[in-house]
């Protein structure tokens, strides 16, 4: 068994309530839905006529291409970071 801690949260995601099991605090968990609720009523209302569906496909894009250009300048940041020590 796992000694790690999970913590159930609950919460409100473009109007519809989800449980969320995990070991982050419920204050993460809460940032975590409240900014893919925040995309979501973002693209949405540029785009009324999505369904759900494709609104969350959308959402989850958006949110991956956030991520892949964070991680690619976070390891530009840590690549000039290394040579600045060599130097």
């Amino acid at each position: 068994m796992s000694d790690v801690q999970k913590n159930r949260t609950s919460v409100d995601i473009y109007g519809q309530q989800y449980t969320i099991i995990g070991t982050e605090s419920h204050s993460h968990v809460r940032l975590v839905a409240s900014t893919v609720d925040d995309k979501m009523r973002e693209i949405s209302s540029k785009n009324p006529y999505l369904d759900s569906s494709k609104l969350a496909v959308l959402t989850a894009v958006n949110a991956v291409n956030d991520y892949i250009k964070l991680k690619d300048r976070l390891e530009k940041l840590e690549i000039e970071l290394k040579e600045k020590r060599t130097e």
